[in-house]
């Protein structure tokens, strides 16, 4: 039998199914992937929401099975209803952070509702119910009380929408109120990161790289710094780019979390952002800082000029209903505009000194002093002293300018299916002194950090059953920084004019 007759052959047997050992595997293989899913659907994933559960009782302490309970945001007017199992327990799961009203039914007994409950993201928020026998037609209003956490042995804590509205944080930085969980310490000096960064925090004794951050529950790191791509340092520290303070519901800090998580063995940093509500809430804001109101630097005394420092940062934020009761959007904006000046003392050639010792004879010394000369000495000092006295007093300027906008939306298509998107954009332009640690600052030499961040998040969340949800989330992480010096085009080995 020739090849192409042995592949003709052996085709025709794929076809009428006689190759059975190869069918076995493909058949075995299906039933395996089959059992993963089985296993999958059952095991817990990492979530952006929260759960209420608890149980449900009569008055003499007895369990209560098929009572109906719903709970209703009360931002959102959207509900989730289950009933309790044989056992008197329930568990609404997936549900989005916020305040909610839980209500149990029950024939024979008084509706009962429960409301103040908070639901905070990754949290779970038990809601033990006694339901009392009927009598006449009405229904019974219980405050929910504060609670020590039964449910979980999750160390950290959770910093609240107020919390992070209230914080005096400088820089409107959320990765500085990170160091309020409990195990979670940060480095003031910035000596293990980008210089005055105090971005890096660490957990439990493991490094401030090891930890992972969240955006609504998808990626939020950048790969090669492991680091937030929001709010990551540019030059020397200062961020790149800002999650606006005003869209942040919430930020949970893991410290000894699930292995639901994986990925890294420091905190989870699980962030998510404000959704809208029935109402329309907005607001506007600027901060200002202006050296015109501060004092002197000990460093900068008279007769120079006082060290230029001007910084604006301003936004605002918007939310509401797109459909009453049914789809929500939510925006925010913030900016910051930072003028910096930095002094510094330097010794320079005079131009007298350059013209007596014949001037530069050495053609790329020549067109360097050409595209940055030496600012003229504007100290006395005479010609030829040795003594290393200063004779310059020099400002370099340096700029900070970032643009961060975030927009969400939440769509319910009923009380069974749930889908969320959300996307950030971030882009700034930063111009710092090259040498801003040591040595001179001179003007012309800035190291110029130019930055794009883009995050996206999908979320479709589908309610099986009162036992059963799943949830489909993609996300897509880019985050693009250069760093290049202010004068990357000029080339002193080049004559002007000439063909690169």
């Amino acid at each position: 039998m020739t090849n192409a007759a042995s592949r003709s052959q052996a085709f025709a047997e794929f076809l009428t199914g006689t190759h059975r050992s190869f069918s076995k595997k493909v058949s075995g293989f299906a039933a395996a992937f089959v059992l993963l899913l089985a296993l999958a659907s059952t095991l817990p994933a990492q979530t952006f929401r929260g759960t209420i559960l608890g149980t449900v009782t009569d008055p003499n302490g007895a369990v209560v099975p098929n009572a109906t309970v719903t709970a209703k945001n009360v931002g959102t007017a959207i509900e989730r209803t289950t009933a309790t199992d044989g056992f008197g327990n329930y568990t609404i799961a997936e549900l989005p952070t916020g305040a909610y009203e839980v209500k149990v039914q029950s024939s024979g007994f008084q509706t009962t509702t429960v409301s103040g409950v908070v639901v905070e993201v990754s949290g779970d928020r038990r809601v033990d119910v006694s339901l009392a026998v009927a009598g006449a037609n009405t229904t019974v209003i219980i405050a929910a009380a504060n609670q020590v956490e039964t449910t979980t042995n999750t160390l950290g804590a959770t910093i609240s929408s107020r919390e992070v509205a209230e914080l005096p944080v400088n820089g409107r930085d959320f990765t500085k109120f990170l160091v309020m969980a409990p195990g979670a310490t940060g480095d003031p000096s910035g000596a293990t990161d980008s210089p005055g960064s105090f971005g890096l925090f660490s957990a439990n004794g493991n490094r401030g790289r090891a930890n992972n951050f969240l955006l609504d529950g998808t990626d939020m790191n950048d790969g090669y710094r492991n680091l937030p791509a929001i709010n990551e340092a540019g030059v020397f520290g200062t961020p790149a780019t800002i999650l606006p303070i005003e869209a942040i519901s919430e930020a949970a800090i893991l410290s000894n979390f699930e292995a639901e998580y994986g990925r890294n063995s420091g905190a989870i940093v699980n962030i998510v952002t404000k959704s809208g509500t029935n109402a329309v809430h907005g607001s506007l804001f600027e901060f200002v800082r202006n050296n015109k109101l501060d004092a002197r630097n000990v460093f900068n005394p008279k007769p120079d000029p006082q060290t230029a420092f001007r910084n604006n940062q301003f936004g605002g934020s918007l939310g509401g209903p797109i459909v009453h009761n049914k789809t929500f959007f939510y925006l925010a904006y913030e900016g910051q505009r930072e003028r910096v000046g930095l002094n510094s003392t330097a010794r320079v050639p005079d131009p007298r000194e350059i013209a007596a010792l014949g001037g530069p004879t050495n053609p790329v010394i020549a067109r360097l002093l050409a595209r940055n000369p030496w600012p003229a000495p504007n100290r006395p000092l005479p010609l030829f002293d040795n003594s290393g006295a200063p004779n310059l007093f020099v400002t370099t300027r340096a700029l900070n300018d970032v643009d961060s906008f975030i927009g969400k939306i939440d769509h319910s298509f009923n009380k069974d299916n749930q889908l969320t998107g959300r996307y950030f954009y971030g882009t700034s332009n930063q111009s710092f002194p090259l040498a801003i640690l040591a040595g001179n600052v001179l003007p012309g030499y800035n190291t110029v950090t130019p930055t794009k961040v883009h995050l996206l998040s999908l979320s479709y969340l589908k309610i099986l059953s009162p036992t059963a949800v799943n949830e489909v989330r993609f996300g897509y992480n880019r985050f693009k920084e250069g760093f290049f010096p202010e004068d990357r085009a000029f080339d002193p080995g080049r004559r002007a004019g000439a063909r690169p």
